[in-house]
């Protein structure tokens, strides 16, 4: 189980090492951010508020433009620019006094952090080999989750200060953790940038110069993981409200719960992630782990029908190991669709439309579940759980149309590369072909007599040469599952 928590040498370490170090910072700024803005800067919190949608806006706006400049220009070094500008970005905080510099800084924060983690993606994709790229990804998310909890924990001891100080120290520690992921992602392996395709009427150059917004399966797939990812602020914002108004376990259980989410994550994500091998077991997962989700709602449920404080916190602590196991299988399902289905070179803004899903869950989550569960109680977590099936088994088809889509304009891409070998080799000047027969006959006569020299080793058979792979086929594989 152990070695699982320890990524293979080279690049996967590097990318696994700079998740790490970045969320610890993280986890410290989310613990502090917000009595630090209402209590030391003086923004209300209707400003506070506001001012980090508008920065998170902000991204969900650039962060598909800065995807795309990390496929033209190299995703490492748009990474590292991106991570120094969210270092200097975060550590402005300690400056701000108004609303108004606070939403400036508030934007930069939050379009560097995106477009640095959706290049960060791209990285990824351009050094592991396709195979192992769900495998590298789910090393990536449990050190995101440990650096979130190492983070959390030492902004604790911020609020345990709860001086000035101490939250100046907060935010610096996030600058500095942002420059060193930045360093650590300066030492590996550059991957060389995609030009754009040339200009022409061909389908294969069309498809080529697609924008992920023309890509219709890809938006559509993004777009419904988009609910799945609902999850996400629901053992943040739904769960203490729902525990403290409607059941008679303690509200100090969520601290539990939250801790049992995050360290399975980082033991058990990975060797989760193993069973994902191609979109038909992806798409298997993300029904599978649906149905996990369901039942994790209908226990949540079923937790506030308990007088007693016990009964109430076992079923609270099943349903939040139903809900962990599920939300893994989804990530593992999700991370192989999103990255199989995007085209070679458009990694960066492909993985940053698709990462715009969680940013859209973050911002409308708290009100959606809000209303869902703590307002229409039982009821809500059944929808809740419904909607986590309905929506896992409308992905199932839109990722047969992705995969065939993706398979057609490997096919054209093939073609039109054959067509211009065989047009160069048509145009080739008519004595180039005699030159070259000279040649051969020059190199034969030459190597004659080392041919002698080794014709006892010549008897020794040849092996057979191995028949050309099959088609990838996507879209077909995944047919015959739902």
């Amino acid at each position: 189980m152990f070695k699982d928590l320890i990524p293979p040498p080279g690049p996967p370490r590097g990318l696994a090492l700079a998740q790490l170090v970045c969320r610890m910072g993280d986890g410290a700024y989310n613990i502090c951010a917000a009595l630090f803005f209402t209590r030391i800067v003086g923004l209300s919190p209707l400003q506070m508020s506001l001012g980090l949608t508008i920065g998170w806006s902000a991204a969900l706006v650039l962060s598909v433009p800065l995807g795309h400049l990390a496929d033209r220009v190299g995703p490492r070094g748009t990474a590292v620019v991106l991570f120094v500008c969210a270092a200097l970005s975060v550590a402005s905080f300690v400056f701000i006094s108004s609303f108004v510099p606070f939403i400036i800084a508030s934007c930069a924060y939050a379009v560097s952090q995106r477009g640095g983690s959706a290049a960060e993606q791209a990285l990824l994709a351009g050094l592991v080999p396709r195979d192992q790229v769900t495998r590298v990804r789910a090393f990536v998310q449990s050190s995101y989750n440990a650096g979130m909890t190492i983070g959390a924990g030492l902004g604790g001891l911020v609020l345990l200060f709860d001086t000035r100080g101490a939250y100046y120290a907060a935010f610096v520690l996030n600058g500095i953790a942002f420059l060193i992921a930045a360093y650590i992602l300066r030492r590996l392996p550059a991957v060389a940038p995609v030009p754009a395709a040339p200009a022409g009427t061909s389908p294969a150059a069309k498809s080529a110069n697609k924008s992920v917004f023309r890509d219709g399966p890809y938006v559509l797939i993004s777009v419904l993981n988009t609910f799945l990812l609902l999850y996400v602020p629901l053992i943040a914002v739904a769960l203490p409200l729902w525990i403290s108004e409607h059941t008679s376990a303690p509200v100090s259980l969520l601290s539990v719960m939250l801790m049992l989410n995050t360290v399975v994550v980082a033991l058990f994500q990975v060797r989760v992630s193993e069973g994902v091998k191609d979109l038909v077991s992806a798409t298997r997962y993300l029904i599978l782990g649906s149905f996990l989700l369901a039942a994790a709602c209908v226990a949540f449920a079923f937790s506030g029908t308990w007088n007693s404080a016990w009964a109430a916190g076992i079923v609270l602590i099943a349903a939040a190991g139903l809900m962990v196991v599920g939300e893994m299988m989804q990530a593992a399902g999700e991370w192989e669709v999103s990255f199989g289905l995007a085209p070679k070179g458009k990694t960066g803004q492909y993985q940053a439309f698709f990462g715009n899903g969680i940013t859209v869950a973050e911002m409308l989550g708290p009100l959606v579940l809000t209303g869902l569960i703590v307002y229409w109680g039982a009821p809500g977590w059944i929808v809740l759980g419904a909607m986590f099936v309905a929506v896992s088994f409308a992905m199932a088809p839109v990722i047969r149309w992705g995969g065939r889509v993706r398979d057609e304009q490997d096919r054209l891409e093939a073609a039109e590369s054959q067509e211009s070998q065989e047009t160069q080799a048509e145009t080739e000047p008519a004595g180039a072909p005699a030159v070259a027969a000279a040649a051969a006959s020059a190199a034969a006569a030459a190597s004659a007599t080392a041919a002698s020299a080794t014709a006892a080793s010549a008897t020794a058979p040849t092996p057979a040469t191995a028949p050309a792979s099959a088609a990838d086929n996507r879209g077909e594989a995944v047919d015959g599952l739902v």
